[in-house]
């Protein structure tokens, strides 16, 4: 019976890559198996009968509700011109050093990453803003492609992140355990990626040149006064909505509703919090967060039946019982979904294959805030990894008709690079984690 739950597996995964929303191909999946499992008697009708109270229990989730605040927050923000303020600023900041450029598009996007989690957002504005400024001044297509497209997919692991409200739902784990644990390996990524952009534009300064000096801002403090200005009240906001949750002042959902209130005071202290802006990011917020409820109430479905035919019991049987123990479920686990990453995004990696892998985790002891962040540094490969990297075509939307598409998968492979690298750290040193948990 238990190979029906593989085959269910198996006919989702087939949906899903030829393009049907994850959502439908979930639930349509869940109910063209249901009548073959009622028909051989491996289970009645009545398993059904708990998908309602599965789906208002969704509904009443007070964790997912933090979801739609941190969207608007981003939404908002990015609608409201910081982006494009950041940016502007940086770039002058940092323009008089080999690789300036490149050093301020890494810089923004932490900022961005702490400020928004909205990669989508995050990798466009970049690509609108600082990509023509690069070009423009001789840095190499590959390199200035790489790092718009790496340096926006920091939202996903940089709290507060979206991506990790999700796997804390998904793990039955503490959303602010995760944000905790993830903020060291996620400033450490974005190190990294300044790091390899300073040693690029050091051996081959042809492709990372400074910017001429008749560019350069001639007034010093002026400069300084707007960066000020610019920097810091999302850094307050971003210290005040991180601060409370570690803390334990707030709960990421109550936390997440001020820094919605806190970006809308930004936008109208900067004068530009239009009836436009409002309505753009209203509409934003809800698209995202009813793809989200939509694929939650699909995979509730899917799961019901999936664990009807045992199929949940045959696979921790399987995970649990590889070569190696805790290690081999490990390789095996970031090998799957590195894997499906080239080929399907996060949300659906995560609502489909991590509940499907937290009971072995559990049952093998392994850490499940630990292991959240080992899975939340592998789904942000997703974003990058050819040929359906979500940052790819998001670049690619925006980039002059001379930037080929390969150069855009040739510059993003280095930072793939040191995201697995990372990623490696965090298995090796689970203290990167832990350090800043409580007790």
């Amino acid at each position: 019976m238990e190979w029906f739950g593989g085959l269910m597996f198996a006919c989702a995964l087939l949906l899903i890559f030829s393009g049907y929303p994850v959502a439908f191909a979930l639930a349509g999946v869940a109910l063209l198996f249901l009548p073959i499992g009622i028909g051989l008697d491996f289970f009645s009708l009545s398993l059904m009968g708990a998908l309602p109270h599965n789906v208002f229990g969704i509904m009443e989730n007070y964790v997912l509700l933090a979801v739609p605040y941190f969207i608007f927050m981003g939404t908002m923000l990015e609608r409201s011109g910081l982006a494009e303020d950041l940016l502007k600023t940086m770039g002058q900041t940092f323009g008089s050093l080999r690789g300036g450029l490149a050093l301020s598009v890494v810089a923004v996007g932490t900022l961005l990453a702490a400020a928004t989690g909205v990669v989508g957002a995050t990798v466009v504005a970049m690509g609108l803003i600082s990509l023509p400024v690069m070009l423009r001044h001789n840095y190499s297509p590959t390199l200035s492609t790489g790092v718009i497209a790496a340096s926006g997919t920091l939202g996903q692991i940089i709290p507060p992140s979206i991506v990790l409200i999700v796997i804390a739902d998904q793990l039955g784990v503490s959303v602010g355990d995760l944000f905790r644990g993830a903020l060291l390996p996620g400033l450490a990524l974005a190190v990294l990626f300044a790091l390899y952009c300073g040693t690029v534009a050091m051996m081959r300064p042809d492709t990372a040149p400074a910017l001429p000096a008749a560019e350069r801002p001639a007034d010093l403090r002026a400069l300084l006064l707007r960066v000020l200005l610019v920097m810091v009240p999302p850094l307050v906001l971003i210290i005040v909505v991180l601060g409370s949750i570690f803390a334990g002042i707030a709960t990421p959902t109550e936390a997440g509703a001020f820094g919605a209130v806190g970006a809308s005071l930004l936008a109208l202290a900067n004068r530009r919090l239009t009836l436009a802006t409002v309505r753009e990011t209203a509409e934003s917020t809800m698209r995202l967060t009813a793809m989200v409820m939509f694929i939650l109430v699909g995979s509730r479905a899917f799961a019901l039946v999936f664990r009807g035919f045992n199929g949940d019991l045959w696979l921790e049987d399987f995970l649990t019982g590889l070569p190696g123990g805790e290690w081999g479920f490990l390789i095996i686990a970031n090998l799957a979904v590195f894997l499906l990453g080239f080929f399907i995004d996060f949300f659906e990696i995560a609502f489909i294959v991590l509940p499907l892998l937290a009971p072995a985790a559990e049952t093998l002891g392994i850490d499940l805030v630990w292991f959240g962040i080992i899975m939340a540094m592998n789904l942000q490969t997703s974003f990058l990894t050819p040929p359906f990297g979500f940052s790819l075509f998001y670049l690619r939307g925006v980039t002059p008709a001379e930037v080929r598409t390969w150069d855009i998968y040739r510059g993003v492979i280095p930072f793939i690079g040191l995201q697995l690298a990372v990623l490696v750290l965090v298995v090796l040193q689970p203290g990167l984690v832990h350090w800043l948990q409580p007790g």
